[in-house]
């Protein structure tokens, strides 16, 4: 043994190479990679251990939920680095994160290792050279209410998808899963969806116009109409999703009214009728958590949860911010300091508030063990000075982390708030109408923290609507006036509005009600969105999240049959049971016992999860891939895809179906729509008439992949007493219909017998080649329409030629240069007469490697000091003799390595 080596483990390989910068000699850093050890599934059990109480879940629910561990089998060589290395060491610091998956890796390299030296438990939440000095000097031991907490989750996740995703196997559709956050947040965008289905849309007018008081050299200001006759105007939030008014003190302008009103107010004399006055304050954002960073970073980033979680564990492993899960805003003393200094050296001493600002989380179960997410280090580096440094999305995620922590340190913005009302009288066919029109504007007299940052807000459901009205109200200084001066108005106008829908999720306002409610861990929502997205439940169109059909269906069955597990106060509480474990007010055993068995009555409502699955009953599977339309349509989802099912329009007709197009929402999905997929997608059979040549039957139909025309074959005779082999040999000789599919431009509802008889016309023989003799074709791929001659093949630029191209189109086709799929010729740059040797034109043309001289034949690259603008022809004729004189360049041999001495396995004891 080396005298006073010491290892230290961490989980990545960046962690581990930052940590050894730091160490320097004496210290062999290792990273274990992530856990060594996990629940197998139940398949990968000893075969002693498959009958046993591990059989179905690895842990044994029946004896203290005791779980049943094994090394993954991609780990089993590090793990045996680990042990060689272990001997080699007379100390073992165990340097994992310091949130519960940290401490339960440090717990599994423990027990796997079994070290018989001293261990001392390491941990930072920053890795810089002071952080890893101070954690060297402050070890602990292992905190086993932590370990306990995450084992007590892992075994929870374990109980819930075993038990609850084979129902969705059976019932809705195989390789599908549930889990106690996944489903609730699935829930949580299916609902919101449900909502924008059954929304009613109100319209409503208003009237604004332009104002200015009598001095010009006051500015011009806009008010909005927002009293008639004593009565509110409504505006988009006075209205309830299914389109009524919330209340009855207000009255709705239609257009007739509201053009009347604009009529009715021209050349009215308009009075301040009054003018409020008020200090304008506004305070900085706390600073980072997980959950915030993750919404911020989708804001103004637009960066996925599970892209801006992996950068900031990148900027973390390398030193750059502190640990970024964590449920704490607060800051260090050390990190207030640094921001407050900060601020006064770039921004000035008025920047500085009188005191250090102070935060605490607001969230449902915070955990406040942690700092703050900030950049590291007792001295933070300006985004100028890591530059450079940093890739892109690193750079820009370092920035808005440092923007944020030292704006919280920044004083607050402030300034003034103006609200002015306006009065006049409209004259009306119905007789004069008091009118009301107001206006705001705030001026920013110090902008304080705004100076270094401000916080971006998700969109608003009522954003677009009052935009207008809205619109120069920050920032914007209204004249000065007084309580009855006279004002003009101009420019009035009458708008319409449309209420919206309420506003699908993103993955930031889909992380912060999760938060809001309590429901899982900040640190696991990007992994849970990922798995959403990865399981097909949620698409994203833009950054709006939008559940497919498939979270319809499972939602239901986990909504009528599992209703407690996917509850959002229920799923918040066993988050606060996991945390009374880590805090040891609860224990594991008991928690999970109560969890799984209930209270032991076999009720649906305390008898737990085994009460649950045991008494299921019998579930409609079709009844629950069901969604009614309207109008007596219904959509499934089926093994292939959603469709719509309407009854036939014949008692003995059978059902009409039609596929529902992948990128259409569910809320677009309406009864008109339905109905016109059904009429213009139909699955099943369209007739379109008979093929002369053949006398078969020629039909349209929607297929899987889009709609085709095929011929009707009469099914071929068979001898009965084939056996299912030799029937399905049989099958598969005997001869296939002609297949085609529609064009771009043909639909299933136009499409006409003509049509399908060219189309399966195809491959059609354009003529022969007089040069070579090989016949040309035009053929319909999966790339689009194209020609072929032999194994030459040339695109096509529409799907119409296929049918009319002719045999000189086709040869010019094939005298064109080759190029790749997608490519179009690009045109020379310069043309340089002919040269002298080949006789062919010689011309400058744009590569990938940058601009070159051709002849057709010859090509070479212009050399650096000469552009393609001031080549002479001169010039062109000597670099191509060049290339030609030094013939084809010759291929390098590929490089020997060296003979490695494979090194002796340790023996294993």
């Amino acid at each position: 043994m080396s005298a006073g080596r010491k290892l230290v483990i961490v989980e990545s390989p960046a962690k581990a190479r930052t940590i050894a910068g730091y160490l320097g000699e004496g210290y062999d850093v290792e990273a274990s990679v992530g856990h060594i050890r996990d629940l197998p599934q139940p398949s990968e059990l000893p075969a002693d251990m498959k009958k046993g109480p591990y059989g179905k879940f690895a842990v044994d629910v029946d004896n203290g939920f005791v779980p049943y561990y094994v090394v993954d089998a991609d780990k089993k060589k590090k793990v045996a680095e680990l042990k060689k290395l272990l001997k080699e060491s007379d100390e073992l610091y165990l340097a994992t994160d310091e949130d519960r998956e940290g401490e339960a890796i440090a717990w599994h390299l423990l027990a796997e290792l079994k070290p018989k030296i001293p261990v001392k438990r390491m941990v930072f939440h920053e890795i810089t050279r002071e952080a890893i000095a101070r954690a060297l000097e402050n070890t602990r031991e292992l905190d086993e209410r932590l370990v306990d907490a995450q084992e007590t989750r892992r075994i929870l996740d374990r109980l819930y998808g075993y038990e609850v995703s084979p129902v969705l196997w059976r019932k809705v559709r195989q390789g599908l899963s549930a889990g106690r956050v996944q489903s609730v947040a699935t829930r949580l965008v299916v609902e919101r969806e449900r909502e924008r289905m059954a929304f009613v849309a109100a319209d409503y007018w208003d009237v604004t116009g332009t104002f200015a008081v009598a001095d010009d050299g006051e500015p011009t200001f806009s008010a909005r109409l927002t009293g008639v006759g004593g009565a509110r105007v409504a505006s988009g939030r006075d209205f309830d999703d299914r389109g009524t008014l919330k209340t009855r003190d207000t009255v709705t302008l239609d257009e007739d009214r509201a053009n009347a009103l604009v009529a009715g107010l021209d050349g009215a004399a308009f009075v301040v009728q009054s003018l409020e006055t008020k200090p304008y304050t506004r305070r900085p954002a706390a600073p980072f958590t997980t959950s915030t960073l993750q919404q911020e970073a989708s804001r103004k980033l637009r960066m996925s949860s599970r892209q801006a979680m992996r950068t900031a564990q990148s900027l973390y492993e390398n030193g750059y911010i502190t640990y970024m899960r964590t449920d704490s805003p607060a800051l260090s003393t050390q990190a207030i300091d640094a921001a407050r200094r900060q601020v006064a050296e770039l921004y000035g001493s008025e920047y500085v508030p009188d005191k250090p600002r102070l935060y605490t989380s607001k969230a449902k179960g915070a955990q406040e063990a942690h700092e703050a997410i900030r950049p590291a280090g007792d001295h933070f580096r300006t985004p100028a000075q890591v530059a450079r440094e940093l890739s892109g999305d690193q750079f820009k995620l370092y920035e808005l982390v440092w923007k944020r922590t030292v704006a919280s340190q920044m004083a607050d913005a402030r300034g003034q708030t103006a609200s002015v009302r306006l009065a006049a009288t409209a004259t009306t066919p119905d007789g004069p109408v008091e009118t009301v029109f107001s206006a705001s504007g705030t001026v920013i007299t110090f902008r304080g923290f705004l100076a270094a940052y401000e916080e971006g807000r998700d969109r608003g459901r009522y954003d677009e609507a009052e935009a207008a009205a809205a619109a120069g109200s920050d920032d914007a200084r209204l004249p000065q006036m007084a309580q009855g001066d006279p004002v003009t108005g101009s420019d009035l106008t009458a708008d319409g509005h449309r209420t919206s829908p309420p506003p699908r999720f993103t993955e930031a306002s889909l992380v912060k009600a999760l938060e809001e409610r309590g429901i899982g861990r900040p640190s696991t929502y990007a992994a849970t969105i990922g798995v959403i997205q990865d399981r097909g439940y949620v698409t994203n169109r833009g950054q709006a999240l939008v559940p497919t059909w498939l979270a319809f269906a499972v939602t239901r069955l986990l909504e009528e049959n599992f209703d407690r597990l996917v509850d959002y106060g229920f799923t918040a509480g066993m988050e606060e049971g996991l945390d009374a474990i880590a805090a040891g007010q609860r224990g594991r055993v008991d928690w999970l016992t109560e969890f799984y068995f209930g209270d032991g009555s076999q009720s649906l409502e305390t008898g737990g999860l085994r009460g649950l699955v045991d008494n299921l009953g019998e579930i409609d599977a079709r009844e629950v891939n069901s969604i009614d339309i309207g109008d007596g349509i219904t959509l499934r989802v089926g093994r292939y895809g959603p469709y719509l099912e309407a009854p036939g329009e014949g008692p003995d007709d059978d059902p009409r179906r039609s596929s529902v197009p992948e990128d259409m929402a569910p809320d677009e999905l309406t009864v008109e729509k339905a109905r016109e997929l059904l009429e213009t997608m139909p699955d099943g059979d369209k007739v379109l008439g008979t093929d002369p040549a053949t006398g078969t039957q020629i039909v349209a139909r929607n297929g899987r992949y889009g709609p085709y025309v095929t011929e009707v074959l009469p099914e071929p005779e068979l001898d009965p007493g084939l056996s299912a082999a030799a029937r399905k040999k049989a099958l598969a000789a005997a001869p296939k219909p002609r297949t085609g599919s529609l064009f771009k431009s043909m639909t299933l509802a136009t499409v006409t017998l003509d049509d399908a008889l060219r189309l399966l016309s195809l491959p059609r023989v354009v003529g022969v080649d007089p040069e070579s003799g090989a016949e040309i074709t035009a053929q319909n791929g999966r790339y689009g329409p194209y020609l072929k001659k032999g194994t030459d093949s040339r695109t096509l630029a529409s799907e119409e030629q296929l049918l009319d191209i002719t045999l000189e189109e086709a040869l010019a086709i094939y005298a064109q240069p080759k190029r790749g799929r997608g490519q179009t010729a690009t045109p020379p740059l310069r043309e340089l007469g002919d040269d002298p040797t080949s006789g062919k034109p010689i011309v400058v043309k744009e590569g990938r490697f940058g601009a070159y001289v051709t002849d057709g034949e010859t090509n070479r690259t212009l050399p650096r000091d000469v552009t393609p603008e001031s080549i002479t022809p001169e010039q062109a004729v000597e670099l191509l003799a060049e290339k030609r004189a030094a013939g084809p360049a010759k291929k390098r041999p590929a490089a020997r390595k060296p003979a490695t001495t494979r090194k002796k396995a340790p023996a294993k004891r």
